[in-house]
């Protein structure tokens, strides 16, 4: 009985080891660092993006915070903000005159 107890003890740590180096391999083969790498950039990618996001919404808080203190200091009441359709970024391409020509 001890004998068999020990066998499947064996067996079993075998199986173990074995199924650990086969896993060691595949992640120090030149696909498994692929996958490795392509892992850590989507976690980046997603570092980042969350990261973009906190400070956009502790920038608009701030404008908030900032816009109440005016409103406050000033007396006077918020204007709406009145956004245009053709208002684009500071980066963003000129328009073409076909494209403003087209609009008219």
């Amino acid at each position: 009985m001890k004998r068999l107890f020990w066998l499947g003890v064996g067996v079993a740590a075998g199986v173990t080891l074995s199924r650990k180096a086969t896993e060691t391999a595949r992640q120090a083969s030149p696909a498994g660092l692929a996958s490795n790498v392509g892992d850590a950039i989507r976690e980046l990618a997603g570092a980042v993006g969350a990261f973009g996001a906190d400070v956009r919404v502790g920038m608009s808080e701030r404008e908030h915070e900032l816009n109440d203190i005016v409103e406050h200091r000033s007396g006077l009441p918020r204007q709406p903000a009145v956004r245009d359709e053709r208002v684009r970024g500071r980066h963003a391409a000129p328009e073409s005159r076909r494209a403003r020509r087209a609009e008219s």
